[in-house]
């Protein structure tokens, strides 16, 4: 007896999204089947953001389904739920290169493929651009459909409810889809709902709310504004949506966003009607169909690579801390011994290691959502009014608040204490989130006092220099990662500010290290010291101030002077160099030579890949410490002896 071959399962006929839409309901809810258990099998391999993209797959198979993608323009805000949009927009053969080198982005990408119209990375802009998109299609008289899908979180932004503002006075043929995933800031979704919101997505209804408009029109005013509150009263009552319409929107919802018998006849109404903002509100469950995700306390928001069958994730040991939990519990030493400290973030309590001091202190922790420029006042209002705020936010992140940093912290010199998680590259998460520029864009700040952590126990000194200093804002950086595992102190000691240290001392090359590219400077001593070079390498510690008096030391007493930094054009080399420049230690022999990131966008990979190959690291050093000294007589020997014995 011969059995039946295993029939080919349908996700494997999926190559562009129009395949699916010659596909019926039950074979639609097949894909999303096969779909969640490729996602879950992928993930386990990469590593990446689980959690949301689990949470939208009927979603994703319904909107490529029932729009006309890529022609009908798809935004997903942030991107950290695009992996399932991924692998049915033809890039599921790569699917498993996800965040590595030379892989596919963890993120949207513009580059990537014709499916993704915007890239993404940072939260809240996709009713912006998806927006953007409508007018420009109007504008060409090009007829096409323009949805952005955003979320719960992602809607705690003002940049979201400016662009529905936005949208909704203009009247803008635009689709916006509310991924309610968290809040829960609905009625519970079920048949009734879904019946409702069915009801008055369709041209049905909305056709009888024409003519009531159209027969209100027509009485006085006092009895249209009754008849439009009582509509719309009704309307909130069974379906909530009053602030969406308020803004202009027609307000559909909520459904339940697992439900392809909810979804796909609401999506079709929604294509279907005529012009005017739209926003349909989809209820949906973080890490759907995966068990050890829905019972995980963040859904698997984050995972490094896991076994499927345990969800257990593999983590390499590690005897040394992370920079972010040595912040965070050097933050409740001080906090235990000032009542006067509390601490801010914006959505990311775990993040930035704010959890562990919420749990402590939870009346002097403040999560104020995705909400930086907020974040930044709040912190300025609390410190104009005499408490020490903490204001916790990645480096990447900090930048979406800079106005508020110049105008409502650093211009009225108020002691707010920025912690910048995150400096530097950060491996998988790629160009969106290189924590880059802040030395440059605070460096040019009056009143900011900006430090770099060598190490973890430098860090744990820096949170007790920030929680002393009361002169004005400071900031300190430290990167993503673990420290060097050096010897830490029972509690951290303010440090005089502007001032750096040594720690070790030679006579031809001098290394400065702004951050955490400390270690790989004294490692680059001792590769040069066994090439007959002594080095003497500095910690910075202060980028503005920065030691003068150390600087000049160097300077004179050395043929080559090398900064290092985690950061662009424009940070601690560059003010290294200004003041050199006006001191005239150029004109005396000193060749300089800054290291900073390159002036481009890194793609992702490892950290120490994407450090080597911007020279960052002590191969780097070295070879930029040779190349400054070819021509010294002292050079020239040691060059040809690396020659003659390379090893």
């Amino acid at each position: 007896m011969t059995s039946t071959p295993p029939a080919t399962p349908l996700l494997d006929t999926i190559k562009q999204t129009a395949d699916l839409r010659g596909l019926n309901k039950a074979e639609l809810q097949q894909v999303v089947d096969e779909l969640r258990a490729e996602v879950i099998d992928a993930v386990s391999v990469t590593g990446g953001h689980l959690g949301a993209g689990l949470g939208v797959v009927e979603l994703t198979v319904a909107l490529h389904a029932v729009f006309d993608t890529p022609q009908d323009r798809l935004i997903w805000d942030v991107g950290h739920q695009a992996y399932p949009h991924k692998v049915l927009t033809g890039r599921r053969d790569r699917i498993r290169t996800l965040r590595a080198k030379d892989g596919l982005s963890g993120f949207t990408r513009r580059e990537e493929s014709e499916y993704d119209p915007f890239g993404a990375g940072h939260s809240s802009t996709s009713v912006s651009a998806a927006l953007g998109m409508a007018v420009a299609a109007e504008m060409k008289s090009e007829k096409r459909n323009c949805i952005a899908v955003i979320g719960d979180g992602a809607m705690s932004a003002g940049m979201a409810y400016e662009a529905m503002n936005n949208a909704g006075a203009m009247d803008a043929r635009l689709i916006v889809i509310l991924n309610d995933n968290d809040m829960s800031i609905a009625p519970p979704t079920g048949a009734m709902s879904a019946y409702l919101a069915r009801l008055v997505s369709g041209p049905a209804y909305r056709g009888v709310r024409e003519t009531a408009k159209n027969i209100a029109d027509r009485l006085p005013k006092f009895f249209q504004d009754k008849a439009r509150k009582t509509e719309e009263y009704i309307r909130g009552f069974w379906t909530g949506g009053t602030l969406f319409e308020e803004l202009g929107f027609f307000y559909v919802g909520p459904i339940d966003g697992h439900n392809l018998d909810h979804l796909l006849p609401v999506l079709r109404n929604v294509r279907d009607a005529g012009n005017g903002p739209i926003l349909v509100h989809v209820v949906t469950k973080k890490g759907k169909g995966y068990a050890p995700a829905e019972s995980a306390a963040d859904k698997y928001h984050g995972v490094s690579r896991f076994n499927v069958i345990t969800g257990a994730q593999s983590k390499a040991p590690s005897n040394a801390p992370s920079y972010t939990s040595v912040f965070a519990q050097s933050l409740i030493h001080e906090a235990t011994n000032d009542s006067r400290i509390v601490a801010i973030n914006a959505a990311m309590p775990s993040g930035t290691g704010l959890d562990k001091f919420g749990e402590i202190f939870p009346a002097r922790t403040f999560d104020v959502g995705i909400a930086e420029q907020h974040a930044v006042t709040f912190a300025a209002g609390l410190a104009a009014d005499g408490m020490k705020p903490f204001c916790a936010i990645y480096s990447t992140f900090l930048q979406r608040a800079y106005d508020q940093v110049v105008h409502d912290v650093a211009l009225q010199k108020l002691p707010v204490r920025f912690a910048i998680d995150r400096a530097g590259y950060v491996g998988a998460d790629g160009p969106t989130h290189i924590g880059g520029y802040d030395t440059a864009y605070l460096g040019t700040l009056p009143n900011m006092v900006l430090m770099a952590a060598g190490d973890e126990a430098e860090l744990k000194h820096m949170v007790a220099t920030a929680a002393a200093y009361d002169q004005g804002p400071i900031a300190l950086r430290y990167p993503r990662g673990e420290g060097l595992g050096v010897e830490m102190p029972e509690q951290g000691s303010p440090l005089a500010i502007g001032k750096g240290r040594v720690l070790r001392e030679g006579n031809a090359i001098a290394i400065i290290s702004y951050g955490a590219r400390l270690g790989e400077a004294l490692a680059a001593a001792e590769q040069l010291a066994a090439l007959g070079l002594s080095a003497t390498v500095a910690d910075a510690r202060f980028a503005k101030p920065f030691d003068q008096d150390l600087v000049r030391r160097l300077a004179k007493s050395h043929e080559v002077l090398i900064s290092i930094e985690e950061g662009a054009i424009g940070g601690f080399g560059s003010h290294l160099a200004t003041w050199l420049a006006r001191e005239g230690m150029m004109d005396q022999g000193l060749k300089f030579r800054p290291l900073m990131l390159p002036d481009e966008n890194y793609e992702h990979a490892s950290q120490s890949d994407m450090y080597a190959r911007a020279g960052l690291d002590r191969a780097g050093i070295v070879a930029t410490a040779l190349n400054a000294l070819q021509g010294s007589e002292k050079a020239s020997r040691t060059l040809a002896a690396i020659s003659r014995d390379p090893a």
